[in-house]
């Protein structure tokens, strides 16, 4: 009988636990949602600034370089800044940081500098990195272990939402309703409305989650777990391993969305305007959306080792096809990409920091910092589109997805290395 209530009492605990969780992941998803409507407005950016400031497309890959630059040099203090102040403070930090980049826009369009854009973005992904280092572990944190894949996709839907509209609107803002280049969308201009708006909505929020109750983890505090006390990051292969799955994912994913206007805008596959060509990169994101809604239902059942080797191993296919057809088999190869790309950040990310226990936070800055991937993957797929033609370049993000399926191939090997270390 007494078990009996036991477990009554647990089930109970375990319902009003879940209830608790509700309003702090509802308010971490409009976070997800706002970070992948900015990131996903560079692939808009670099064709606008590159025809402004007559850039190669070396030069034009400096807007990826610097935003994803950030990631590098942010990721490790913002662990830090996480785990000694908690993820609350973490996103606030992380949105007035993220404000500031945006009103930066500003004195960048009056003064009519390319270094001063580049500048803007780099404070604007600093931003960015900390809400990053902050929210992905705290969602991964508020539920079972179990589920924590499934619950990060969820979150990265709402991301992904934001990557689908964002291209959309960056088209209409940026290149004008009809495509047309006026003599204000011509010059940068158009750019600076747009950042303005964004500056005062991240503010808007950031006084919002200030007064918002949000739970702690207790589990991710150092003095409550003891089992990983003593123990390096560097002891967990599934961790080391993430780190550079994380890096070519990042880089893949940037890359293909940053030159997508241009592939499309190419005689032998589109020929399409720019603002015609920026408005199908929502199909792109779109996807992932699309994906990481369904990836949600489906990893509570599916693996995720296994969701990452086979998602991979399309992306690997689909990235051929694009290299080597023309016309709309290209387009439509290149844009599918973006379904099998969904799962594959977020399931990765939460693999990674798997067991981690009071390393959590440590963990999450070391996959952030990989998201430097961003910066340096479309900087070479730049120089070969340069040097050889936009086509041939692809050939780089598809190397960067093999890396992805040995990952997923691989990874519950490398799990199980981690927890005989900490036994």
């Amino acid at each position: 009988m007494s078990e009996i209530n036991t477990n009554k009492s647990f089930v109970t605990e375990q319902s009003q636990q879940n209830k608790n969780y509700l309003l702090p992941l509802t308010a971490m998803t409009t976070l997800f949602f706002l970070w992948g409507f900015i990131t996903v407005l560079n692939d808009v950016l670099i064709p606008r600034l590159k025809g402004v400031f007559d850039l190669s497309y070396t030069e034009a890959m400096l807007v990826q370089f610097c935003f994803f630059g950030a990631y590098f040099i942010v990721s490790l203090p913002a662990g830090l800044l996480v785990n000694k102040f908690g993820y609350k403070n973490g996103v606030l930090t992380g949105l007035i940081v993220a404000s500031i980049g945006c009103m930066l826009f500003y004195p960048a369009v009056v003064v009519h500098e390319y270094w001063l854009f580049l500048t803007a973005l780099f404070v604007l992904a600093g931003g960015i990195t900390v809400l990053q280092v902050s929210a992905n572990p705290y969602v991964v944190a508020l539920g079972p272990e179990k589920t924590a894949s499934s619950r990060l996709n969820l979150a990265q839907a709402l991301n992904a939402l934001g990557t689908t509209v964002g291209p959309y609107v960056g088209g209409i803002l940026f290149f004008g309703a009809a495509g047309s280049l006026t003599a204000t969308a011509a010059t940068a201009e158009s750019v600076k409305i747009p950042y303005l708006v964004l500056a005062a909505a991240l503010l808007t929020i950031a006084v919002v989650f200030a007064f918002l109750k949000l739970p702690e983890i207790a589990s991710h505090k150092e003095e409550v777990d003891c089992k990983t006390k003593g123990h390096s990051l560097t002891q967990a292969p599934h961790l080391v391993m993430g780190v550079v799955g994380i890096f070519c994912y990042v880089g893949g994913e940037v890359a293909i969305g940053s030159f997508l206007v241009n592939f499309f805008g190419e005689a032998h596959i589109a020929g399409l305007e720019e603002h015609a060509a920026a408005a199908l990169i929502a199909y792109y994101w779109g996807g992932a959306m699309v994906g990481r809604f369904i990836g949600s239902a489906l990893l509570q059942k599916i693996a995720p080792s296994k969701a990452i080797a086979f998602n991979a191993t399309v992306v690997i296919v689909l990235l051929l096809v694009t290299i080597f057809t023309q016309g709309n088999i290209a387009l439509y190869a290149v844009l599918s990409i973006g379904l099998f790309n969904s799962i594959l950040f977020p399931t990765i990310f939460s693999v990674a920091i798997q067991g981690l226990g009071a390393l959590t936070s440590k963990g999450s800055g070391w996959l952030c910092l990989a998201i430097v991937g961003g910066a340096l993957i479309p900087l070479i797929q730049g120089v070969v589109a340069d040097v050889v033609n936009i086509q041939i370049s692809f050939i780089i993000p598809a190397l960067c997805y093999v890396f992805i399926a040995w990952y997923g191939l691989n990874v519950v090997k490398l799990t199980d290395k981690w927890q005989r270390v900490i036994k």
